[in-house]
C-alpha cells in the first residue's frame, strides 16, 4: 500500500489545461497585458511614442491661439486625434490590439503629411526658425510607424490567453475587440465631424446646436454600445442601434446641404474634410454593424465569463 501511494504520487502529473488568463491584469474594458510582460525595446517604443504625443499635444495646443479659422478647425481636429492615438497605441500593446495599431499608423502619417504642407507653404525666414521642429516631426513620426508596423505583424497570443483552446472563443474574442475598437473609431469619427460642421459657414445656428449636443450623444452611445457587448445585454444592442437611426439621417441631411452650398465661400477645405470625413464615418458604421451581429450572435458562449469572472479557471 505504501509502494503503491509513492509510485503514484511520484507519478507524471496531470498537464495543467488552465489558460494563463490568470496572468493578465482585468480592467473594464477586458484584460491587458502588464506593462512588466512587455520586452525592452517595446518598453521603450511604448515611452517614446507617449513622450511624442504629449508633445503633439501641447505643440497644437500652443498653436491654436495664433491660427486662422480654417487653420484653428484643422488644428483642433489634429488635436483630438492626437488624444486618440495615445489611447490607441496603449490599447494596440497592451492588449495587441491591431486594428488600433494600424489607426495610429495612419493618424501619424497624416500628422506627418499636414506637417509637410505646412513647412512648403512657409516663408523662407520662418523656415529656418523651424527646420529642427519639422525634421524632428519627421524622424519620431518616422520611428512611431515603422516600430507599428513591426508590431502589427508580430504574432499575438492574446485571443489564445483570454479564449483558451477553443477556437470559438478565440474567433468571439477577435470579433469582439473589432467591435470594441470600431466603437472607439466612431466616436472619433463623429466628433471630428461635430467639429467641422460647426466650422461651416453655410450652416445655421440651429444646426450648430445640434452639433453640440451631438458631442454628448456620441458619447452616451459609445457608452451604451460598449456596455452592451462586453456585458452581453441584448435590450441594450437594440437601443445602440436605434440611437444610430437619427444620426444616419441627420448626416444624410448635412451631406445634402454642404453640397447644396457648395462653392459659395472663399474656401473648399472644410466642406471637403465633412464629405470625406462623412464617408469614413459610414464605412466605419457599416464594419461596426457587422461586427456588432456576430458578437450579438455569439452572446452567452461563456466569453464574458472568462473575461470578467472566472480569470482562467475552467472549474468555474
Amino acid at each position: 500500500m505504501d509502494g503503491s501511494g509513492a509510485a503514484a504520487a511520484a507519478g507524471p502529473s496531470l498537464p495543467n489545461l488552465t489558460p494563463r488568463h490568470r496572468q493578465l491584469i482585468p480592467t473594464p474594458c477586458g484584460p491587458i497585458k502588464p506593462c512588466s510582460e512587455l520586452s525592452f525595446p517595446v518598453k521603450i517604443y511604448f515611452c517614446v511614442t507617449i513622450l511624442s504625443l504629449l508633445s503633439v499635444i501641447g505643440l497644437t495646443i500652443e498653436t491654436l491661439v495664433r491660427q486662422a479659422e480654417e487653420d484653428f478647425t484643422i488644428s483642433f481636429i489634429q488635436l483630438v486625434g492626437a488624444v486618440f492615438c495615445v489611447y490607441y497605441v496603449s490599447r494596440g500593446i497592451l492588449q495587441e490590439n491591431r486594428q488600433e495599431l494600424v489607426v495610429f499608423v495612419l493618424s501619424i502619417l497624416l500628422l506627418m503629411l499636414r506637417s509637410i504642407i505646412n513647412f512648403t507653404l512657409l516663408p523662407a525666414g520662418q523656415k529656418a526658425q523651424l527646420l529642427a521642429r519639422f525634421v524632428l516631426i519627421l524622424l519620431v513620426g518616422s520611428f512611431d510607424v515603422i516600430c507599428a508596423l513591426l508590431l502589427v505583424q508580430s504574432q499575438s497570443m492574446m485571443a489564445f490567453r483570454v479564449g483558451g483552446a477553443l477556437e470559438s472563443l478565440q474567433a468571439q474574442y477577435c470579433m469582439l475587440n473589432l467591435c470594441f475598437s470600431m466603437l472607439t473609431f466612431d466616436l472619433q469619427a463623429q466628433l471630428c465631424l461635430c467639429i467641422l460642421l460647426i466650422s461651416l459657414h453655410e450652416v445655421t445656428l440651429l444646426h450648430n446646436i445640434i452639433s453640440a449636443t451631438g458631442i454628448i450623444w456620441g458619447c452616451l452611445k459609445v457608452t451604451v454600445g460598449i456596455t452592451a457587448i462586453l456585458k452581453e445585454l441584448k435590450p441594450l444592442v437594440w437601443v445602440f442601434l436605434i440611437q444610430n437611426v437619427p444620426e444616419v439621417v441627420y448626416l444624410i441631411y448635412l451631406l445634402y446641404t454642404v453640397i447644396r452650398e457648395w462653392g459659395k465661400g472663399n474656401s473648399y477645405t472644410l466642406e471637403a474634410a465633412f464629405i470625406t470625413g462623412s464617408c469614413i464615418s459610414v464605412t466605419i458604421k457599416s464594419v461596426l454593424f457587422w461586427a456588432l451581429l456576430h458578437v450579438y450572435r455569439s452572446f452567452g458562449q461563456g466569453l464574458r465569463e472568462r473575461m470578467f469572472s472566472s480569470y482562467g479557471r475552467i472549474d468555474s
